[in-house]
């Protein structure tokens, strides 16, 4: 019986030596899987103008913050502004001439139609009273026949004058067509879109901030001409904050959109920033060689992105960090 004792004894030790082996283990496992590497990655804005021109003053310097709506760089609008005039003159012009063509003629044009109409009715009467008289004579041979020709003709000229100017009246009367008229609005309309096009470049010379920031870099200076798109500025924006870290694939059940994580720094390491797990990506990859983590790097992960909820200054771009779930 005294030489089972310690071979009995050696079996409990040897036995909870194992126990706590698996569980530390375990609790080894859980802690890896708990626990993703990555790195800040903050979005950055390059602002340029839309339209070319001369720089005409550069508002902000590297390290300024911006705002949002900020104006941080100005053309000199002098040349898109005298467009804007010669667009607003056209404008003016095609829109007198669609009010002209809607109100239709004056009343006095057509009066002074109706008088020659008038009076050319009275000249055609006579002209016709003298040849009918000039026909009458011809036949007892009072008159030549050339006389007789002459009173025709001045006859038909008379009325074929009477007949231009009753079509003449007319067309006063009727006003002008329909097509003119919207012809005449298509034009506006065209100019109309001239001006809006004008006054817009006229507001891309002024360039601001989309958002809040910090400029990075300060590429021109005034007095540079520029083509449309350069970059006069470029600002790292405040909002929004992002770790770009990655899971191990058999950790991937462990995870979700929406979960609650920490994310611990290496200059706040007591003092975690809030997050929360925004997107998993579908498609496995090799991990960035820039992330520090103890896994192979050959191994096989899944990109995710942590939304960090309350981002200070304590954090830069392509900052290593620690993301640890929430209990």
């Amino acid at each position: 019986m005294k030489k089972r004792l310690p071979i009995l004894l050696l079996l409990i030790v040897a036995a909870g030596l194992g126990a706590w082996f698996l569980h530390a283990r375990s609790r080894q496992q859980e802690a890896r899987a708990t626990r993703l590497f990555g790195n800040v990655d903050i979005r950055e804005v390059n602002l340029g103008f839309r339209v070319s021109g001369r720089v005409a003053e550069v508002l902000r310097d590297e390290g300024d913050t911006v705002k949002t709506g900020e104006v941080v760089a100005r053309l000199d609008d002098e040349p898109y502004r005298r467009e804007v005039d010669e667009a607003r003159g056209q404008v003016a012009a095609l829109r007198a001439h669609v009010q002209l063509l809607e109100a239709g003629n004056r009343p006095q044009e057509i009066a002074q139609a109706r008088a020659l109409v008038r009076e050319r009715e009275v000249t055609a009467a006579n002209a016709e009273r003298l040849y009918r008289r000039q026909e009458q004579l011809l036949s007892s041979k009072a008159v030549s026949v050339q006389e007789r020709d002459d009173a025709e003709a001045a006859y038909r000229e008379a009325e074929a004058r009477l007949n231009s100017s009753r079509e003449q009246l007319n067309l006063l009367e009727a006003g002008f067509r329909l097509e003119d008229v919207a012809q005449a609005k298509a034009d506006l309309a065209r100019a109309e879109a001239s001006l809006a096009s004008a006054d817009l470049r006229v507001q891309d010379t002024v360039l601001k901030s989309p958002s809040d920031g910090v400029v990075l870099t300060r590429a021109q200076e005034p007095g540079a001409i520029l083509q449309p798109g350069t970059t006069i500025l470029t600002v790292s924006l405040k909002q929004p904050v992002w770790v770009r870290a990655y899971i191990n694939e058999p950790d991937l059940g462990r995870i979700h959109p929406g979960m609650k994580v920490r994310v611990l720094t290496d200059t706040r390491p007591t003092s975690p920033y809030a997050g929360q797990i925004g997107y998993i990506s579908p498609r496995a990859e090799f991990t960035p060689k820039n992330v520090e983590t103890p896994e192979l790097r050959t191994s096989l992960v899944y990109r995710l992105r942590v939304v960090v909820e309350n981002p200070d200054e304590g954090l830069r771009q392509g900052m290593p960090v620690t993301v640890t779930l929430a209990e």
